[in-house]
C-alpha cells in the first residue's frame, strides 16, 4: 500500500491516505495508453455517410424503351448509375466504427495513468473540495491561487453539484465523477486533483 498526503485547499497536510499499489503504483504502459486512446477517438466517429445505390433509389421500375429497334442504346432503368437521378455505383454505406479492447486493457490503462501522475508528483489528494455556491470564480480562485494550478482535472462525486457546476465552465480545468474517469481526460491535463473519497472510490472500482 502506497501512502499519499491528504491536503486542504491551502496545500497544508491534514492526514495520510493508503492506496493500493495495484492502482496507484503500476508501471506506465505505452501500449495500453495507445489502445485505450485509440478506442476513445474511434468511438467518437459517426458512420453516418450513406449514398443510395440503384436498388435503393425510388422509381425506374419500368424499362424506358424497348430493347431493339429504336436506334438508341439499350437501357434497363432510368435509375441506373449513369442516369441523372440514378443511384451511385459502389456507393459508400453507413457503418459502425465501434472498437472496444478487453476490460483488462481498459482498466490497466487507467491504473497506469493514475500511477504515472502519482510518480510525476502531479496527483493531489484533497480532504474535500466544497464550495459555498456554484460559482466559477470561487472554483477558479481555489484552483489557481490556493492550489497554485494552471491546468487540472478534478475528480469528485457527482453529488457535489456546486463543484461540478463551477469547474465545468473553466477553460483549462475539467471535472468528472469517479465513474467518469477516462484516459484521455487525465492525459489532457497536467495535474489530477482527487478528493479522498474519490480516490477510495476509484481504488475500489479498479481493484
Amino acid at each position: 500500500m502506497a501512502k499519499f498526503d491528504v491536503v486542504d485547499l491551502d496545500m497544508k497536510k491534514v492526514s495520510e491516505l493508503e492506496l493500493s499499489d495495484e492502482v496507484f503504483g503500476a508501471e506506465p504502459n505505452a501500449n495500453l495508453f495507445y489502445e485505450v486512446a485509440k478506442m476513445q477517438q474511434i468511438n467518437r466517429r459517426r458512420g453516418t455517410v450513406g449514398v443510395k445505390n440503384t436498388s435503393l433509389v425510388s422509381g425506374g421500375g419500368k424499362k424506358p424503351w424497348k430493347q431493339k429497334g429504336t436506334g438508341r442504346a439499350r437501357q434497363g432503368s432510368i435509375r441506373a448509375s449513369h442516369w441523372v437521378g440514378g443511384g451511385k455505383a459502389m456507393a459508400p454505406k453507413s457503418r459502425d466504427y465501434l472498437y472496444r479492447p478487453p476490460k483488462k486493457v481498459r482498466r490497466g490503462a487507467l491504473k497506469a495513468v493514475l500511477s504515472l501522475r502519482a510518480r510525476e508528483k502531479s496527483l493531489i489528494i484533497l480532504s474535500d473540495f466544497n464550495l459555498s455556491a456554484p460559482k466559477s470564480k470561487q472554483a477558479f480562485e481555489a484552483l489557481t491561487k490556493r492550489l497554485k494550478l494552471a491546468d487540472a482535472l478534478v475528480i469528485d462525486a457527482k453529488t457535489n453539484t456546486n463543484l461540478h457546476r463551477s469547474v465545468r465552465n473553466l477553460a483549462k480545468f475539467d471535472v468528472l465523477p469517479p465513474e467518469g474517469l477516462n484516459l484521455e481526460s487525465v492525459l489532457r491535463h497536467k495535474h489530477l486533483v482527487l478528493t479522498s473519497a474519490a480516490a477510495k472510490a476509484i481504488e475500489g472500482a479498479l481493484s
